[in-house]
């Protein structure tokens, strides 16, 4: 995008680029999208509990988003209308994924196959790069919670919702939203929850090369498929 373009829209406020995406100005969704990659991602990687599949995740969570955006009410926030689209592809990924699983299992089971070793992908260069001891112990203790909670500790604690922004993202009670962080906090170990001030901002980041490469694959799609905004 112009850099031009991208230093005019940056104090503009998601309404008004909305408003102006409906008006025609498709190309403008990529400042929504640089916006909202961190949180939309922390998100899909909190129920997918997978750094590839989430990038998918996110990919169709912007399409659906731009193809319903005549949908989006300006009396709500658009990263709470977002927030929830988000959640509701990333849960019908995991679903479909549950079925193909147990296809497949079952398929296995009636030819008399076995699976004599797992083997393990190999390591993300990206992800060693950036990941840091701390970090890759929270993520893997956050993955290890149950499901509601992960969520609302995703939000509230490793991206920085208020508990109202989060309990209007997943539709529930804010009430619902502190019962489930203080009981995700007491699921961790103390010892990691004393450090969730420093390691929380490292957590599931959202790098640039990743950035890029979702912005583009979406722009790619809405931009010259049927997909309308208006």
């Amino acid at each position: 995008m112009n850099v031009g373009i991208l230093l005019e829209t940056a104090t503009l406020p998601d309404a008004d680029i909305v408003a102006r995406i409906r008006n025609g100005e498709s190309a403008l969704f990529e400042v929504l999208m640089r916006r909202h990659n961190q949180r939309v991602y922390r998100m899909a990687r909190a129920v997918v509990k997978d750094e590839t599949e989430a990038e998918d995740v996110m990919q169709q969570a912007y399409i659906n988003a731009f193809t319903h955006l005549h949908q989006f009410e300006q009396r709500a926030q658009f990263s709470t209308w977002l927030i929830r689209i988000t959640l509701h592809e990333a849960l019908a990924r995991r679903r479909r994924r549950n079925v193909e699983a147990s296809a497949a299992m079952t398929d296995r089971d009636q030819d008399g196959e076995l699976m004599d070793e797992l083997i393990a992908p190999d390591p993300d260069p990206e992800r060693q790069a950036y990941a840091a001891e701390l970090a890759q112990v929270l993520e893997d203790a956050v993955d290890g919670l149950p499901e509601a909670y992960r969520i609302v500790f995703a939000l509230r604690d490793v991206e920085g919702l208020s508990t109202a922004e989060t309990a209007a993202g997943l539709s529930i009670g804010e009430e619902a939203v502190k019962t489930r962080l203080h009981r995700a906090r007491a699921m961790l170990r103390r010892t990691l929850a004393e450090q969730f001030g420093a390691a929380s901002a490292r957590a599931f980041q959202f790098h640039a090369s990743r950035c890029d490469r979702v912005v583009s694959a979406v722009l790619a799609k809405i931009l010259q498929g049927p997909q309308k905004s208006q």
